[in-house]
């Protein structure tokens, strides 16, 4: 996923010749509140699922040979789009696909759910991907923000990455290319879009590995919400050596500038976590946005701190 361009279709780029270029798999005004998981935001003026590599290819090759403004968006689990929408054309990248490949590794599609997955390395008594257990989102969206959890992160299982570039260009590099810091990549540079990886892990014992995963969601769904609308945390931990798994918790930080008392309409912080907004039902992203930088702007008076977005944002919030 990644942040908008202020870009519009040209005027002259009816419906019609839109779907000329595209064909069938388009589709026009979708309410992008739907691929969020804070269910919040306004339409795409067009939109593709993009379900095979060649659906997602040939997307990319059109949009980049007719001058079309286009962004990628995966689970959206990270995601927030502003209420007015994107007038551009949003590629949502589902290629599937779970294999076994040779010497305890994994082939997956970036449009497999992260979870799936996890799911399906335990299931193959293969470790590697426990920490990643509640993570929501798509392969390709944890990949492209380096994902992750427990001292764990996906940077550390991958050993090659199919990319797209704006042009339609595909190719396969290594780790070492996407240059993976915390919650971030090259890619987010590039813009270049993630289709599939592949994963190596070690043998393990399935049933100890269950054990393990059923552990770390039992963990997640005493702090975390799980039937409210909310993108996990808004902000990135902090760095820090002398921390456990060398980060500071930004949630300890929002507990000491009473975060939790905060609330801007329907956008509140969840009373368990501090670093998690929630949208209660009647929020919109404008409410959200703004909640984020009340929080920013009270970590930065008491501590110097500036926090940075985890969550990304789609559209003008101007």
């Amino acid at each position: 996923m990644e942040m908008t361009e202020r870009l519009e279709v040209n005027s002259d780029m009816t419906n019609e010749k839109m779907h000329d270029i595209f064909g069938a798999i388009l589709e026009v005004e979708t309410d992008l509140s739907k691929y969020s998981s804070f269910h919040t935001g306004g339409k795409a003026s067009y939109f593709i699922h993009a379900k095979t590599v060649g659906q997602t290819v040939q997307a990319v090759q059109s949009a980049s040979n007719e001058n079309i403004p286009f962004i990628v968006i995966g689970g959206g689990s990270n995601l927030l789009v502003s209420d007015s929408g994107y007038n551009g054309l949003v590629i949502k990248v589902d290629v599937s696909g779970l294999q076994m490949i040779a010497n305890e590794s994994i082939e997956c599609g970036a449009g497999e759910d992260l979870m799936s997955l996890v799911n399906f390395s335990v299931e193959n008594s293969l470790q590697g991907l426990e920490f990643a257990a509640g993570i929501w989102g798509s392969v390709g969206g944890a990949v492209f923000g380096n994902a992750g959890a427990y001292g764990g992160e996906i940077k550390d299982v991958l050993t090659e990455i199919l990319l797209l570039d704006r042009n339609g260009k595909t190719k396969i590099v290594t780790p070492e290319y996407c240059k993976f810091g915390y919650r971030d990549s090259y890619l987010k540079i590039t813009k270049e879009i993630i289709l599939s990886v592949k994963l190596k892990l070690k043998k393990g014992n399935k049933t100890k590995l269950q054990a393990k995963v059923d552990d770390i969601l039992a963990t997640r769904a005493a702090k975390h919400p799980v039937e409210q609308f909310c993108a996990g945390s808004f902000f990135k931990n902090i760095p820090d050596p002398n921390e456990k798994y060398g980060k500071l918790p930004v949630g300890r930080l929002l507990e000491e500038v009473g975060a939790k008392n905060i609330s801007v309409g329907g956008a509140k912080v969840f009373e368990k976590h501090a670093n998690i907004i929630i949208n209660d039902g009647t929020a919109t992203s404008k409410d959200i946005r703004e909640l984020a930088d009340i929080l920013k702007q009270k970590v930065f008076d008491s501590f110097g701190i500036t926090l940075e977005d985890e969550v990304i944002s789609i559209g003008n919030f101007l």
